[in-house]
């Protein structure tokens, strides 16, 4: 080979190296999928949309507005003039220091994580990477309302950026958890009508890859029943309302959401007042009536709704039930697969969360007293039940709000004998109350490795 021949080939080889590093720069700079975060019950602000005031979230309830929706018998319908405009960043009372909910989550994507905001309506040329959006929702109404709007939007913003093969991560919060996993199961698909049963296609995973679930009640929450039958308080209680003001248990009776955070079917624990365990079916109206708990039982129900509410309350009521019911078995029918979609569990153990109710006579007439928090009491035969006794059945390892059972979905697998989509030997824990799960900074840099591919997903079979 002549010497001229061989600078041709110096010269081919030194290009073809550039290129080659020229490649592998651009396959390694190529942005993060864009993450969508998802906050729980009452995280998102909340504006009339006639006249843009806001009603939630505010230190001093609007004199104009509440949070009560329309009751009807299709719960999917029931909408009033509020929508939600942005999430939860930080909440202000009065003179005391502002409170972070999910803004210091934010900045931590921000600052940390190399991650910029995006807005779904206009988002820039480059919002199909390193982006966040935040999935402001109206948390009252029908999770799979939400979950079905959730993947519309995602369908949109593909549209937008012309890459049909985009794919979304997910951080999600509490209930925002539950409206993750339904989009991600069935799409933009309603719950089967009838009797039929719920078959996941699991249409989802088109658009979401990573789905990390903070705090979230897989298999819903003790809490959520006591609010039904007390309404939402601060003080003592802890509830999944971050900093509220009080909420009466007639505003939670028109909040779909709120029944399809009760206990999934056959995971409420309950007892007698020997402690022993009983069987209860808290989507059955009738036993709603008969231990005291339906609010359109109380006498105060005819002072709070008008004529035609009353008339319709029943009907809406069973309605609510059984559309909870149905949500949970559609959750519950993944089968131990994860259809592609990669599942992370994050939260807390390292507190308490009220995990089951005792059902007390109380001797006079036909009524019963539930009891969710311990607190000592002698029975109609004169036997006394402590406080430490009913400690051991009523609380459980939690955050607070959220039991580790219900955020592994523990007891669903147990009974199915598989294990679940969203509960493994990787769920990770660290310690930390449920409102300020986003808030904690090991959590943010935990999850930061899950978006940046260092985490093991909680799945059964992602090649599925």
């Amino acid at each position: 080979m002549n010497q001229r021949v061989c600078k041709k080939f110096v010269a081919l080889g030194a290009r073809t190296g550039i290129l080659l590093v020229a490649l592998s720069f651009s396959l390694f700079a190529q942005g993060k999928n864009p993450i969508i975060l998802i906050p729980g019950l009452s995280g998102s602000e909340l504006r009339n949309k006639i006249t843009n005031e806001r009603i939630w979230f505010k230190a001093v309830k609007s004199k104009s507005e509440d949070l009560r929706l329309p009751i009807l018998a299709d719960v999917t319908k029931m909408h009033d003039d509020l929508v939600a405009s942005d999430i939860l960043r930080e909440v202000k009372i009065g003179i005391f220091p502002g409170i972070d909910v999910y803004g210091g989550f934010i900045r931590a994507m921000e600052t940390r994580a190399g991650y910029h905001e995006e807005k779904w309506e206009t988002p820039s040329d480059g919002g199909y990477q390193d982006s966040l959006y935040v999935f402001a929702y109206d948390w009252r109404l029908d999770n799979v309302e939400n979950a079905r709007l959730l993947v519309r939007q995602v369908e949109a913003l593909k549209r937008k950026f012309k890459k049909p093969d985009l794919k979304f991560d997910i951080v999600a919060h509490s209930m925002g958890g539950l409206i993750s996993r339904y989009a991600a199961m069935y799409g933009d698909a309603d719950l089967p009508t009838g009797n039929r049963k719920p078959q996941p296609t699991w249409a989802g995973a088109r658009d979401f890859d990573r789905i990390v679930l903070l705090g979230t009640p897989n298999e819903g929450s003790a809490l959520s029943l006591s609010s039904l039958l007390n309404g939402y308080a601060v003080g003592n209680i802890r509830i999944d309302l971050p900093f509220v003001q009080d909420s009466s248990k007639f505003m939670v009776f028109t909040i779909p959401a709120a029944y399809q955070l009760l206990p999934a079917p056959d995971t409420l624990r309950a007892f007698d007042d020997k402690l022993e365990p009983i069987s209860i079916d808290i989507y059955d109206p009738k036993v709603w009536s008969k231990y005291g708990w339906n609010v359109i039982d109380d006498k105060k129900f005819t002072s709070r709704f008008n004529d035609a509410e009353q008339k319709i309350a029943p009907a809406y009521f069973e309605a609510a039930l059984n559309r909870a019911r149905r949500l949970h078995e559609a959750l519950a029918a993944a089968d131990g697969k994860s259809g592609g979609v990669s599942f992370y569990v994050v939260g807390a153990d390292c507190g308490t969360a009220p995990d089951s109710l005792v059902l007390v006579h109380d001797g006079k007439g036909d009524k019963w007293k539930t009891l969710f928090n311990p607190k000592a009491f002698t029975r109609s035969d004169g036997a006394k039940v402590s406080f430490e006794d009913l400690k051991k059945i009523l609380i459980a390892p939690g955050d607070g709000i959220v039991t580790k059972r219900s955020l592994e979905a523990a007891t669903q697998s147990e009974k199915t004998g598989l294990r679940s989509i969203v509960g493994s030997e990787s769920d990770k824990f660290i310690c930390e109350e449920h409102n300020k799960l986003a808030a904690n900074v090991r959590i943010q840099d935990y999850i930061i490795g899950i978006l940046n591919g260092k985490g093991t997903a909680a799945k059964a079979d992602k090649e599925k």
